[in-house]
């Protein structure tokens, strides 16, 4: 059967049946790492194990092996310690308090921080904030990302 594509008139979001969805996900463009935030990410949930593995797949093939995520797990439902993605063991560090980030580190000590916009938020505002948090030189807290 062949897959239908989608048109112009095709009611919400379309997707090919049984392929998961990208991550929503926009970086810095020049990689200049000069200001707060080095991209944003607008997970479809709080389950870390559905949403984690996709996401560091995408930054995989932008920023290189990815082999530490540090998040807060109060902002996300069942943290493990560990999580698969790419055939590797990505391992999950846990700090509290900043349920707005998500801490991605390549290699010894190379760190990069997305913004996470909550999963609820309305579409204009997680735009916004996305574009906000991706610009180069952003210095933006992430409150004021956030805010619609």
């Amino acid at each position: 059967m062949p897959i239908p594509f989608p048109t112009f008139s095709s009611p919400g979001s379309w997707s090919v049946p049984g392929t998961p969805l990208l991550p929503r996900l926009e970086l810095e463009p020049t990689m200049s790492r000069e200001g707060v935030f080095d991209g944003a990410w607008w997970p479809r949930s709080n389950h870390v194990l559905a949403e984690l593995p996709d996401l560091i797949t995408a930054l995989g093939a932008h920023f290189g092996r990815i082999v530490r995520v540090g998040l807060d797990t109060t902002a996300w439902d069942g943290v493990p310690r560990s999580v698969a993605a790419n055939g590797l063991t990505i391992r999950i560090n846990w700090f509290p308090g900043s349920d707005a980030t998500i801490s991605v580190t390549r290699g010894f000590q190379d760190h990069f921080l997305l913004l996470v916009v909550p999963p609820g938020t309305d579409p204009v505002t997680a735009a916004s904030a996305m574009v906000g948090a991706s610009a180069t030189g952003n210095h933006t807290p992430a409150a004021e990302l956030l805010v619609g």
